[in-house]
């Protein structure tokens, strides 16, 4: 395993990874670490280059510049050895419809040479899983689709491979199960397995170690989920309520108080501040508000969706691109 300047391991390694397609889309210097035993998140929009980015990690597609490292080889330069320790769920299936879901995934478990010795019980543990062990001979065709989801994700799993590319894995699986999915994504990484994972229910970055946002190729920031947060809106967030409207020169005073970034109004008597530390910022608006005879009703830190800081995030890369400055 390679080592990062700080001597940790490092799982993926890229380097202005880039490429390109002729329509011009594609991945364009591309630069991150992916640390062993973590979850990686990639999110972005369709089309936006995350399945440009797996394929190139896993050694399908080669990169036209940049370096790659992935377990600390070449992705080109990969034997059996090294791709048994991979595990890749793409998009689209590459099971097989004329068999059953049990005999899909005993070909996988033949294809990655899992052992004769308790195969029976990992298959079932797998199925169980993703929820389709009551559903073992019905053949994959007449599957719905969600089901050949489930199934490719076990299939993806069932050698216990080190490194997991997982390209939205949970792709058209409800949300309970979806947060069982996940639940055990944790699991595996809390066993020192490493997974990258692609997905465009941003909400699901919540889950990961570290995120990356991808947007037309290129990738906008790197952070941990709370870091994200701060880039995109500047610091924390603190909403505070009041029994009445703040004049002008009451929300300029309040907003000086606790050094705020930004100020917005949400409603009638409600505001939003963004602070550098929403718990320092809190008892300093209660008291200002006792001070100036203003009666409050609640003050309290605020965690946007990661929805919203994924919007923010690509907000300020377009304003950025259309700034003059950006263009000099």
């Amino acid at each position: 395993m390679s080592q990062s300047a700080s001597g940790s391991n490092v799982a993926v390694r890229a380097r202005g990874l880039t490429k390109t397609f002729p329509d011009g889309v594609g991945v364009h210097d591309l630069t991150l670490e992916v640390e062993q035993g973590t979850i990686f998140g990639f999110i972005g929009p369709s089309g936006s280059g995350k399945t440009t980015t797996i394929r190139m990690m896993t050694g399908i597609l080669g990169q036209d510049s940049g370096e790659l490292s992935v377990l600390g080889k070449v992705p080109a330069d990969f034997d059996r050895s090294d791709r048994s320790r991979l595990g890749y769920m793409p998009q689209l299936s590459v099971l097989y419809p004329h068999l059953s879901i049990w005999e899909n995934l005993g070909f996988s478990t033949s294809l990655f040479g899992v052992p004769w010795r308790g195969r029976r019980r990992r298959m079932k543990e797998q199925l169980q899983l993703v929820e389709l062990d009551g559903a073992r001979t019905r053949l994959l065709r007449d599957s719905s689709g969600g089901m050949q989801r489930r199934l490719a994700l076990a299939a993806t799993l069932i050698h216990n491979p080190d490194l997991l590319f997982l390209d939205e894995p949970t792709a058209g699986i409800d949300p309970i199960l979806r947060k069982k999915v996940w639940d055990h994504f944790v699991d595996l990484r809390d066993q020192g397995r490493t997974l990258f994972v692609t997905t465009q229910y941003v909400g699901e970055a919540a889950y990961c170690d570290r995120v990356g946002v991808l947007a037309e190729g290129r990738l906008i920031a790197v952070d941990t989920p709370e870091g994200l947060r701060r880039q995109a809106f500047g610091g924390e967030v603190l909403d505070a309520t009041f029994t009445q409207p703040l004049l002008a020169p009451q929300l300029d005073q309040l907003s000086n108080l606790v050094a705020a970034t930004r100020v917005e109004r949400l409603s009638f008597s409600e505001v939003r501040l963004i602070v550098a530390d929403a718990g320092e910022a809190s008892p300093q608006v209660t008291a200002w508000a006792t001070e100036a005879g203003v009666e409050i009703e609640s003050v309290e830190p605020y965690l946007p969706a990661f929805d919203d800081v994924f919007v923010e995030l690509i907000t300020k890369l377009t304003a950025t691109q259309e700034s003059p400055e950006a263009v000099a």
